[in-house]
């Protein structure tokens, strides 16, 4: 079990704080599994700085998908994404 610590904007820490948020898409640019514990640290944007307020979240499942085998650059750039919730 690794301890991983990422930024998150305010808007999205309230979400995940709150419980009203509980799947992340993150670029998998970083090694990450089932029973790790992910850390958000809420980020100022307009400060540029952290607010001191964090939380943690144990990862149940992680799903790595490589969207360029579905749609194109210009279509996800024009669309975005969705994280669909069950």
């Amino acid at each position: 079990m690794k301890i991983i610590e990422k930024k998150t904007w305010p808007e999205f820490f309230r979400k995940v704080k709150d419980g009203k948020k509980n799947v992340e898409i993150r670029l998998a640019d970083f090694k990450i599994k089932k029973d790790d514990i992910l850390v958000l640290r809420e980020w100022n944007p307009k400060k540029r700085s952290y607010t001191g307020w964090i939380v943690k979240r144990r990862v149940g499942a992680v799903h790595k998908v490589n969207m360029f085998k579905f749609h194109s650059l210009s279509e996800l750039k024009k669309y975005g994404l969705y994280a669909i919730e069950f």
